[in-house]
């Protein structure tokens, strides 16, 4: 990999390049899963202006309460764009279905990019294995990287732990207790609609900012919740 990501050719047809010159800051947000309440409250604490991006990592859909009104805020407003989460690939395969998204929802889910780059930085659902050079990649390998290990996908080590660049990679898809923080990675989704926080990372302050209105739409068994490596973790 380089400064300027670049995939095959299936994969770069949904490859998603953003000029940095272009905004004033760039805000990177965690899976929301349809909290549309959690989410407009960190858009409050984030402020952001017409003139600051804010990207997400996938998985704005399924397990949530109000997956339309995440969908509507985020397709309507010209400073958002997302990833296609391995959540929203299964809306648009038919075999998950979400009640509440309406045909022009899926159409725009259908469109949206699997990844997302710009100067220096990557943002990927999944993550991205770093046995493999970025050509290698299909649509799943993004959507759903986690482990590296020949057993469970919960068994380490996990990518970002063996990732060594150049580009930084953000990443959602495995709730982690707490944002981890590798040298070239970072994993936002901090489990929103399991209890957790909404968690988003300021590009430009290189600040993490997260909210938590003390609701748990979903449960989850603790097994599925990753504690990051205290070694990778900057407090």
């Amino acid at each position: 990999m380089s400064g300027l990501p670049r995939f095959n050719a299936s994969i770069e047809a949904q490859h998603q390049r953003v000029n940095v010159n272009e905004w004033d800051d760039i805000y990177v947000v965690g899976d929301v899963h349809g909290c549309l309440s959690e989410l407009e409250t960190l858009l409050d604490e984030l402020d952001p202006s017409d003139e600051d991006l804010v990207v997400f990592v996938g998985d704005l859909i399924r397990k949530g309460p109000d997956n339309h009104g995440v969908v509507d805020l985020v397709r309507s407003s010209p400073n958002m764009i997302s990833i296609r989460g391995n959540n929203e690939e299964k809306i648009i395969k038919g075999t998950k279905e979400v009640d509440d998204l309406t045909e022009e929802d899926v159409d725009w889910i259908r469109n949206l990019p699997v990844a997302i780059s710009w100067e220096g930085a990557l943002v990927v659902h999944g993550g991205v294995d770093p046995r493999m050079d970025l050509d290698d990649h299909t649509v799943d390998d993004l959507q759903n990287t986690r482990s590296l290990a020949d057993g469970g996908s919960y068994d380490r080590p996990f990518w970002w732990e063996e990732y060594e660049g150049p580009a930084h990679v953000f990443f959602g898809h495995t709730v982690m207790r707490e944002p981890a923080i590798a040298d070239y990675a970072l994993g936002l989704d901090t489990g929103c609609v399991y209890g957790g926080e909404l968690t988003a990372y300021d590009w430009h302050a290189e600040e993490l900012v997260a909210v938590d209105l003390g609701r748990t739409v979903q449960e989850r068994k603790d097994s599925k919740f990753v504690e990051p490596n205290s070694m990778l973790v900057q407090h």
